[in-house]
């Protein structure tokens, strides 16, 4: 071969590899790109929406929905009588005449106009048969029961870049579930401007958001928001707050706060009462949390329900501080039942420097004081416990009647329910299933978080409690015939380095029936002026609701005592 041929064919294989790399830059490293670049000229990307989950109570009502509603669009290459359209566009959709008339002329194949049309309002502009109007489905988030389990629900609202997204409660909780997969697809269009075909990409196929099934008792629900409101407005507090859940399961009943906020238009209310309170909000528990520490230790043998405390004649002095008995009243040698009974501080301080410091930490651990119980709705918090190290003699003190140690209302209500349960302690759910699309149901299971005390002392603890309830400060209000085990609690509100003498948290908690407990509840007033104490404000509003839930579950009085 003569080197012009060896020229020739070296010249051939070049162009020929040359040929080959550039091919592949366009069809391998720059596909993606240029597939951008075509569809951008005969179509334009959208996205396809999926339906929102329900949640609904236990009964199968949904309390959130989601509502068909339509975007209206235009095609202003399509509209020749600009004003006509205009005028009367203007009619039926909430947009002034010159932001239409401006929409119109834009130099585009497609521009939206309105979202949240409702399907009556599509219907007319339907009828108006004007050419390049078009209309596309959407979802709009409804609540039926209006601003029922408003904190407990959460609601819908936009992120930052101005798609749908639960916040607080439920709705922040399960959004991702709830919200389902998003689809995309490409609308291509004629040579008009005129939408041809709709291509899905088969990878990016929308899955439409599944369905919460609550253990919420929707009669429950609405019982309590009335009865709480009316309990707020009756003693003059500032808020109130009610929590109910089954101990066996730790399936939340009922939760409800007041104030409260329409989620329908939440922009409307501060965000302040977004937040729920039960989860959320810290405070100091008082004489609630008593039962939470003498169960503690009467399991572990430290104290047994005729144990005498010997430091009760008077108040108590601890590292220079004096503690007093509530009404300052004074039991010589009162036992552990009575102590209960009386709700006396002094007896507490007994109980607490029996336990000593890590045995204390060691019980409220496994009560879950300090940690959060796991509920599944968006805000809860805690406050954890102190170190070892941190604890004063003060501080054990007055953590036996529960001051000095800030707790949320959920971890109180769950602690509680150990005692009704046996001594098992439940991780709260209010979500007692998730169906999907397809209609198959989910059921979430109980789950036991901890054992802080035997069935025995559980027992023992039961029936010290439903002797507070029959012969403490509250008896006035109590349910004759049912054997309702509960406690009162009237704590004071720290205020710059002090206790506001004036001021307090009222509360009541309690299980009912006491032998095969259907139900534990806790009811708090936040400041109330009518009368400072829980027994006089949030234990006629626990008993009150208690009578009802009896009733429901058809549990008879046994006689008129």
């Amino acid at each position: 071969m003569t080197w012009r041929y060896k020229i020739v064919f070296i010249s051939i294989v070049f162009f020929f590899f040359l040929i080959i790399l550039r091919l592949f830059y366009w069809q391998v490293i720059k596909a993606s790109e240029l597939s951008d670049m075509a569809q951008a000229q005969y179509g334009t990307a959208i996205k396809i929406l999926p339906q929102r989950g329900d949640i609904e109570t236990s009964d199968g009502f949904p309390i959130a929905t989601s509502k068909i509603t339509y975007l209206v669009f235009a095609n202003p290459q399509e509209i020749k009588d600009k004003a006509n359209s205009v005028d009367l566009l203007s009619r039926y959709l909430d947009i002034d005449v010159a932001s239409i008339s401006a929409d119109l002329s834009l130099d585009k194949f497609w521009v939206p106009l309105e979202h949240g049309l409702s399907v009556e309002n599509k219907q007319k502009i339907e009828s108006l048969d004007l050419p390049g109007i078009g209309f596309s489905q959407e979802y709009e988030r409804h609540y039926p029961e209006a601003s029922m389990a408003a904190q407990l629900l959460g609601f819908l609202g936009k992120d930052e870049q101005g798609n749908d997204k639960g916040y607080f409660g439920l709705e922040g909780y399960y959004d991702r579930l709830l919200k389902g997969k998003e689809g995309a697809a490409i609308q291509v269009h004629d040579a008009f401007g005129r939408p041809i075909l709709a291509k899905m990409n088969s990878n990016q196929s929308e899955a439409d958001g599944q369905t919460l099934v609550l253990n919420i008792n929707r009669a429950f629900q609405f019982l309590v928001e009335k009865k709480l409101k009316d309990g707020v407005e009756k003693y003059g507090a500032q808020s109130g707050m009610v929590g109910i859940m089954d101990p066996k399961t730790g399936g939340i009943l009922a939760m409800a706060s007041y104030p409260k906020f329409d989620q329908r238009h939440y922009q409307d209310y501060s965000s302040d009462l977004y937040v729920n309170p039960f989860i959320s909000d810290l405070y100091e528990p008082g004489s609630t949390f008593k039962p939470i520490v003498m169960s503690a230790a009467l399991d572990k043998n430290l104290v047994t329900p005729q144990t005498k405390c010997n430091i009760c004649s008077g108040p108590v002095s601890v590292s220079g501080y004096e503690i007093h008995t509530w009404n300052d009243k004074y039991f010589p040698g009162i036992n552990m039942i009575e102590t209960i009974q009386h709700s006396d501080n002094t007896g507490m301080v007994f109980v607490a420097q029996k336990m000593g410091v890590d045995q204390m930490i060691t019980a409220l651990n496994e009560f879950g004081i300090g940690s959060n119980t796991g509920i599944d709705l968006q805000g809860e918090v805690s406050a954890p416990l102190k170190p070892k190290s941190d604890w004063y003699a003060v501080d054990l003190a007055t953590t036996g009647f529960g001051q000095g140690i800030s707790v949320t209302p959920i971890e109180i209500l769950d602690a509680i329910g150990a005692i009704a349960n046996e001594g098992k302690r439940m991780e709260p759910h209010v979500v007692n299933a998730v169906e999907n699309s397809e209609g198959k149901l989910v059921k979430i299971p109980p789950k036991v978080t901890d054992s802080p005390i035997s069935p025995q002392t559980a027992k023992v603890m039961t029936e010290i409690m439903v002797n507070a309830v029959n012969k403490g400060e509250a008896s006035f209000a109590r349910l004759k015939g049912y054997r309702i085990a509960g406690k009162t609690g009237t704590a004071s509100i720290p205020i710059a380095g002090h206790y506001d003498p004036n001021q307090t948290i009222a509360s009541f908690v309690g299980f009912a029936p006491a032998d095969n407990p259907k139900f534990v509840m806790l009811v708090i007033l936040d400041r109330p002026t009518a009368s400072i104490y829980g027994a006089e404000t949030a234990a006629p509003i626990f008993f009150d609701i208690a009578k009802t839930l009896l009733e429901y579950y058809q549990i008879a009085p046994t006689s008129g005592e």
